[in-house]
């Protein structure tokens, strides 16, 4: 971000790590201060003292150093050049950091969010004497191959009527429109992350968030504007799941933000996003992505920061009109941070140190995602994923618990599904979507009337299988009768062929809506055909070893599946029903 110093000037009084103290100082909470030129934020304010947490590396600064008062909040940069970005957590370009100081970034390094030189072909939507109102579109830019950025009339800007609309070619700081009361509009234009961009109204939940991924939008279904916690334990493929939910559901703009994650595990990120390919449009997914690192080792108080540079970046685009997915990878490091920052100013800490606004944090966040109606009228949508990193898997711990209170889809990762090779790792037992009944509509207008029904039917074996799976923990599987037998059977099927999914696969990587309501009334069907033959007085061993089985399973990987499908169930009535309908 670009910082324009005004306000009052301060002494440093005290330094603990990025924690300052300062006195002498005007400011308001949330100012933006220059703390011997490293820049920092108001985050309380004690009787004459300041207390600043810095964004940058604190050593070798001392009591009695200057600090400066901005007077502004911490705002980022909003206009053409966001995507195919790579910011750290307050909005600074890192390849331009890097040209600047090379591979480490250096202390008090400035740099503006977007290229303030580079010139955009802007194209009118208005024209001269035409009124706009704020959050109005004015015009385009086509700032990719794949996304028209659509230039907003800021919401905190008084509309008007157009005295003067121009096209050309235009840096982002160059008058594009001036209106009646002589206010000139720019390509550009600043928010503060703390305070939501506001909107006309918020949608209710009814249209999905398709994801491609079987277990994600048959069982847990994500709603456009909703959220999702993703927790897990290490080695669960936390992060291949946001890599599937970013190049396969079906949003216009992906925001990933990696919060405090290993510097190793971010460089993978940063190093693939570039390299994936948009399947919907053959271009490379950065096209229409825009991405915030903070790695570990980067200072503490920017990965608070990050999260919301990320959601306000993900709303501007949504005030356009378009569905944003934001990635939070991961929420854990983000409270680890506040937990940091709590103690070093001696708040009074909560369940395991972290602080007693936890909770209320979080949902400040997540509060911020939602389909909306826009300023302009037309509909957005941010959607929210947050990881969430528990230690050893432990899903009790405070961030887990009160993620859990917020949103709306919980994807449980498990250990054991991922040491048995069962991926997605999720956890169909202990996972939950509240938005499956407003959703429910949707999908049997637009795929199939016996969507809901084939969805608790399936939820409805697996439960049961794992009530006898206790049973056969016990006495074995020969102990249960042959109809239970048949239930266990039929519960592999919906596991290994329906619920496990191959991300590296050419065809089963991605899953359409049409060919899931294939496969789960397949295996519907197989299963009236097994209780069918039981009842024809085949043997359990007969139906567990038909053959056919084999081609049903890899029907999925195939591009024209429902033929390889209707072949194996076909197979498979035959060998265990004969010519019997």
């Amino acid at each position: 971000m670009e910082v324009k110093t005004a306000g009052s000037v301060g002494e440093i009084y005290r330094v603990s790590g990025p924690l300052v103290v300062a006195e002498g100082l005007k400011a308001r909470m949330y100012d933006v201060c220059l703390v011997e030129g490293l820049m920092g934020e108001v985050v309380g304010l004690a009787g004459d003292k300041v207390l600043i947490q810095v964004y940058e590396d604190t050593s070798g600064i001392k009591p009695g150093g200057k600090v400066e008062n901005t007077g502004m909040p911490l705002s980022v940069d909003l206009g053409p050049g966001i995507l195919t970005s790579i910011y750290d957590g307050i909005q600074r370009p890192l390849p331009v950091m890097k040209e600047i100081s090379g591979d480490f970034i250096g202390r008090g390094i400035e740099a503006p969010g977007i290229d303030m030189k580079k010139e955009w072909e802007f194209k009118p939507t208005v024209k001269k004497g035409d009124s706009v109102n704020p959050g109005d579109i004015i015009g385009v830019v086509q700032e990719t191959k794949v996304v028209e950025h659509k230039i907003l009339v800021p919401p905190n800007v008084e509309g008007g009527v157009v005295n003067e609309i121009y096209e050309g070619k235009f840096t982002v700081r160059d008058t594009i429109a001036v209106l009646d009361k002589g206010v000139e509009l720019k390509m550009h234009h600043k928010w503060p992350v703390r305070i939501p961009r506001p909107y006309k109204e918020k949608l209710p939940p009814d249209v999905p968030l398709l994801t491609g991924q079987r277990i994600f939008d048959t069982l847990f279904p994500i709603a456009k504007g909703g959220t999702a916690a993703i927790p897990g334990g290490f080695g669960t493929g936390k992060t291949v799941m946001q890599h599937q939910l970013a190049k396969w559901s079906n949003s216009n703009v992906i925001v990933y933000v990696g919060c405090g994650e290993r510097g190793n595990e971010m460089t993978e990120v940063l190093e693939e996003f570039p390299e994936l390919i948009d399947p919907r449009t053959g271009e490379s997914l950065m096209e229409r992505s825009v991405l915030v690192a903070n790695t570990s080792n980067m200072p503490v108080a920017a990965r608070e920061a990050s999260v919301y540079t990320g959601i306000t970046l993900a709303e501007y685009f949504r005030d356009m009109g378009y569905d944003v997915a934001v990635q939070a990878d991961s929420t854990s490091r983000w409270a680890e941070a506040m937990r940091e920052m709590s103690g070093r100013l001696e708040e009074m800490p909560g369940e395991e140190g972290y602080p007693a606004y936890l909770a209320s944090r979080l949902a400040e966040f997540y509060e911020r995602a939602g389909r909306v109606r826009t300023l302009a009228g037309s509909i957005g949508s941010v959607s929210v994923v947050g990881a969430v990193s528990p230690p050893g898997g432990d899903f009790s711990e405070p961030v887990t618990q009160n993620t859990l209170r917020i949103v709306k889809v919980f994807w449980a990762l498990d250990t054991k599904l991922a040491a048995r090779r069962h991926f997605p790792a999720i956890n169909w037992l202990q996972s939950y979507s509240l938005y499956a009944e407003s959703l429910a509509d949707w999908f049997k207008e637009n795929v199939s009337p016996e969507w809901s029904d084939l969805r608790t039917w399936i939820m409805t074996v697996l439960q049961e299988e794992a009530n006898l799976m206790e049973i056969v923990m016990l006495v074995g599987k020969d102990a249960l009768a042959d109809n239970q037998r048949v239930l266990l059977e039929i519960a592999r099927y919906i596991r290994e062929v329906y619920l496990s999914q191959y991300a590296y696969h050419e065809v089963d990587t991605y899953c359409s809506v049409q060919k899931m309501y294939d496969m789960m009334k397949a295996i519907k069907e197989l299963n009236d055909i097994f209780y069918k033959a039981l009842d024809a007085g085949r043997t359990i061993d007969e139906i567990e070893n038909v053959e056919g089985r084999e081609d049903f399973a890899r029907a999925k990987f195939e591009e024209d599946y429902k033929k390889h499908l209707d072949a194996a169930v076909a197979k498979i009535k035959a060998n265990l029903l004969g010519g019997e309908a």
